[in-house]
């Protein structure tokens, strides 16, 4: 069964938000363009989707931008927080890795991380949004569940040290974080098989 897609289209540079309500989505170099799922096979199209609803769920409003001069998580979220109008921001790896950061946190800390990108569901990603959201919201939400599996890092540590080096090689050193739209596609019925 074909996966529904997403494309990114540029808005030129990215510009600190004014508005109090909304959350900053940072999505890394390789984000559904190099790649377009998650080490687990989660379609980019359906994590940004949850993200997103998680966010409106709680009225805030949402916007994305491509981070382009860096693979680290922390620098990607970091950059959301700072040009986010609430503070708060979401940063996003390719493989699932994610992070909920605020501005005024050094950029190594974070309102919550979620290192285990193979333990993360759809389920998850919706309640990052929801969370981040309450956050820019002024409010203190209890943190999103996540599970926990010993065996999750040795079992995919080769596959997430490719996907990094994938990642890294799409980096633009000197490229500024850029605005960007999603562009949601669903299946057609020719790749669906009827």
């Amino acid at each position: 069964m074909a996966d529904r897609t997403i494309t990114f289209t540029g808005e030129g540079p990215a510009t600190a938000g004014t508005r109090s309500d909304e959350v900053v989505l940072a999505i890394s170099p390789a984000f559904a363009d190099f790649f377009s799922q998650t080490i687990i096979g989660l379609s980019h199209a359906d994590v940004i989707r949850q993200i997103l609803a998680g966010i409106e769920e709680q009225e805030v409003a949402a916007r994305c931008i491509r981070v382009q001069h860096s693979s680290d998580l922390a620098v990607i979220a970091h950059a959301a927080a700072r040009l986010s109008g609430s503070g708060i921001g979401i940063g996003i790896l390719s493989r699932g890795t994610s992070m909920i950061h605020q501005r005024d946190l050094p950029r190594l800390s974070s309102l919550e991380l979620f290192p285990q990108s193979p333990l993360m569901t759809l389920e998850t990603y919706r309640q990052i949004g929801s969370n981040a959201a309450q956050y820019a919201k002024g409010e203190s939400p209890e943190p999103v569940p996540t599970l926990n599996d010993q065996m999750a890092r040795p079992r995919w540590q080769a596959k997430a040290a490719l996907l990094h080096l994938k990642e890294t090689e799409q980096i633009r050193k000197q490229a500024r974080p850029v605005e960007v739209t999603p562009q949601f596609a669903e299946p057609t019925s020719e790749a669906l098989g009827t």
